[in-house]
């Protein structure tokens, strides 16, 4: 069983592919000549990132780990949309020590920027919030969206939401969720949820 386990988890995180490969590197081109350090800097951001995507896919990290990932993705993201992208933290109130699944908030946080965020002209706010429920984590990404009528890429957005609920699973059984908020009375407004248990970091 545990076998079996190892190599559903091992091929959910297989297909965990960022959408923003081609948009990052357009970028530091950009930043290249007229400011390299930037650039430089993005490009260790980018391999960070990866190098989290080709780790173990037995890995679980500390939250601040996987946090620090999403910030960086952000960073990214944030010098291709300028004032358009706008993100407000709330995780004072969960432990930074919690064990997670590498590669679990950062990829809900790029959908939060992909699907939400980008094809909106004016930007919006992302808002990345977590809390303690007894002894489960909860953590919630908020961000504006489209009209019902008008969402641009809704299959690629199930397919990842659907990996993550699958990792959570494979990891926690019935304790790993993911749920998503979304109804017609904040029709543009999207709400994604994942609470699992706390364990505790040694690092």
């Amino acid at each position: 069983l545990e076998s079996e386990t190892n190599s559903r988890i091992q091929a959910l995180q297989a297909r965990i592919r960022p959408h923003f490969l081609f948009n990052c590197m357009n970028t530091i081109a950009s930043l290249t000549r007229n400011q390299p350090q930037v650039a430089e800097a993005t490009v260790q951001d980018l391999a960070d990132l990866f190098r989290a995507s080709l780790s173990d896919s037995q890995l679980r990290i500390p939250l601040r780990a996987e946090l620090d990932l999403s910030r960086k993705y952000l960073q990214i993201e944030q010098l291709r949309l300028g004032e358009r992208l706008t993100v407000i933290w709330e995780m004072d109130g969960v432990p930074q020590d919690a064990l997670i699944p590498s590669l679990t908030v950062q990829p809900l946080v790029e959908n939060a920027v992909y699907h939400g965020i980008e094809p909106l002209p004016e930007g919006g706010t992302i808002r990345i919030s977590g809390r303690m429920d007894k002894n489960l984590i909860l953590i919630t990404i908020d961000n504006p969206i489209l009209p019902n009528n008008a969402r641009p890429h809704t299959q690629s957005n199930g397919m990842a939401l659907q990996n993550i609920q699958q990792r959570l699973e494979a990891y926690y059984g019935k304790h790993g969720r993911l749920n998503v908020d979304r109804t017609d009375k904040r029709p543009d407004r999207y709400t994604v949820q994942i609470s699992f248990p706390y364990l505790r970091s040694e690092v």
